[in-house]
């Protein structure tokens, strides 16, 4: 069964495939937001941290080196387990690794909410969850921009960041309604309920197709072409007359079988040929970049930002940060669909640091618990921050990390880059609580610095991949005629630019004279330049 989208035939099993992946997001999402209220909860106070009264929550507290371990041990976790997701997702296929990966998040879920008096014994249960986190992380993306149709690629990646947000927001809602239990249910319900959303993803992603692009690299085309057909809404009769099938096939068996040539381990990845080495670090950068915008300081530790500002509850305000933050994502996965990658980080990243100059300028001026118009004003900046940064940076790098690199170290180069993700997720998590109570509301300055660096990177080193098939980006930046800044306009040979290659697969499809004609003007054009582009 399919639907067509600028006439081309879109399978609804890619819709499902896509949001149930999707799961992995939501568990990255949810494990995020719990712990910021989890942390408010009388019970967990008077369990795991210091009181100076037994029995009297109002003279609990948690140390700075405690705090910033039980929130950051998580991101060890999921730096290694991102680590691991490559090795693993290329061994066992991309839906079985996010089925082990499940299980071994519901382990750290048991461990935690298993604990009873004993900080340390929660912290690592969030650390072996986080290795559950980290890989799906790695293995989630990559499946969903294997697997899904190039024209709906960006939409469909962009629904792993619209599930990380959902989780984050599904994970306060929770919390506000345990909150005012007087036992240990107020915190392990929240915990416990991860477990749901484990199974869901883990049994539901061995209903999916398995990835094309794994399937043939391990030399089953005909189960690749089944699963391209099904993404497609193709029957399966049809799959190997279909001449779309056809031709994506051909693409993908002619790149795995190159690419078996020169086989990649994890030193190719630092290889400057064919700019590897070049994709490696632009991804590193851009993972490592999407943490520096300060999202996280206000997701971590927005409870507590908000109730030092003066809020008598910071519960609802967090409540409001997730809603903003949830609800913005759609017009992401819009934005980046119509607009492309390279212009929306771009202006997302001076919108940011715009505001993120308000909430630290205004915080540092006056004092915002004597003022209240003060306190308010940074709570608009924030939300207004995190406007810009869900339909920016937040989706926008996670559709990068699934189609900027080539086939042979996809994989690979993936799990680098998210690993630095969750390297700069454990130093800011960690740091965070000494750093605020050092320089206070200032430290907004520091990301607003880190937001127009992110802009400027962008401008300078990221090429534009929309609309483009991932062996097409690869193409383009081998391409030495094609720079970042030009890139937009970039398209295969037989193309004159990039909206030429978008006119003529719609019109191939909907077999209107177009497509003939055009095709031959290209087959003239490419007989007479053999490198044709854009730039």
């Amino acid at each position: 069964m399919a639907f067509y989208f600028h006439g081309l035939p879109i399978g609804w099993v890619a819709i499902m495939l896509a949001l149930l992946a999707s799961m992995g997001g939501f568990i990255f999402g949810y494990d995020t937001g719990q712990i910021s209220d989890i942390l408010l909860m009388d019970d967990f106070l008077l369990r795991f941290a210091t009181c100076s009264t037994p029995g009297d929550v109002s003279t609990c507290s948690f140390s700075t080196v405690r705090e910033g371990l039980i929130v950051s041990l998580l991101s060890i976790g999921t730096l290694v387990g991102a680590l691991l997701g490559a090795p693993i997702a290329d061994f066992l296929g991309r839906r079985y690794a996010m089925s082990v990966e499940c299980v071994v998040f519901t382990i750290g879920v048991i461990i935690q909410i298993t604990s009873n008096h004993v900080w340390q014994q929660f912290a690592v249960g969030r650390l072996v969850s986080g290795l559950g986190v980290g890989a799906l992380s790695a293995a989630v993306p990559m499946y969903q921009a294997e697997t899904a149709p190039s024209q709906i690629r960006g939409t469909l990646t962009a629904t792993y960041q619209l599930f990380i947000t959902f989780g984050i927001l599904v994970a306060y809602c929770i919390s506000i309604g345990t909150r005012d239990m007087s036992n240990s249910a107020s915190w392990r319900i929240v915990v416990g309920i991860g477990i749901l959303w484990a199974l869901i993803l883990g049994i539901g992603i061995l209903f999916m197709p398995e990835s094309p692009r794994w399937l043939a690299a391990h030399d089953r085309m005909e189960d690749a072409q089944f699963s391209l057909a099904r993404s497609r809404g193709i029957p399966k009769e049809e799959a190997k007359s279909h001449y779309i099938i056809t031709r994506e096939v051909e693409e993908i068996k002619s790149s795995v079988e190159y690419e078996k040539q020169i086989r990649g381990g994890w030193i190719d990845c630092f290889r400057p040929q064919n700019k590897t080495l070049y994709r490696t670090l632009l991804g590193m950068s851009l993972q490592s970049l999407q943490q520096l915008t300060g999202a996280n300081y206000f997701f971590y530790y927005g409870a507590t930002v908000f109730e030092a500002v003066g809020l008598s509850d910071s519960f609802v305000t967090q409540i409001i940060l997730g809603t903003v933050n949830f609800v913005c994502t759609f017009g992401g996965m819009y934005v980046l669909e119509r607009f492309g990658r390279r212009r929306p980080l771009i202006i997302g990243g001076i919108w940011q640091s715009a505001w993120l100059f308000v909430f630290a300028a205004a915080g540092t001026a006056v004092d915002p618990t004597t003022h209240p118009g003060v306190g308010k004003l940074m709570i608009v900046s924030a939300c207004m921050f995190i406007w810009g940064y869900a339909m920016t940076w937040a989706p926008g790098v996670w559709i990068l990390i699934g189609e900027t690199f080539p086939t042979r170290t996809r994989a690979k180069q993936g799990s680098l880059s998210t690993a630095a993700n969750w390297i700069w997720n454990f130093l800011l998590a960690f740091f965070t609580p000494f750093i605020s109570s050092a320089i206070s509301y200032r430290y907004g300055f520091v990301f607003a610095a880190c937001n127009l660096t992110g802009a400027v990177v962008v401008y300078f080193f990221l090429y534009e991949s929309s609309n483009l098939s991932l062996e097409s980006v690869n193409m383009m930046y081998t391409d030495p005629n094609c720079k970042p800044w030009t890139s937009r306009e970039w398209a295969p040979p037989g193309y004159s630019s990039r909206q030429d290659l978008i006119d003529r697969t719609r019109a191939a499809e909907a077999h209107k004279p177009l497509a003939s004609s055009a095709l031959e003007k290209g087959k003239i054009e490419e007989s007479s330049e053999p490198s044709a582009n854009g730039s």
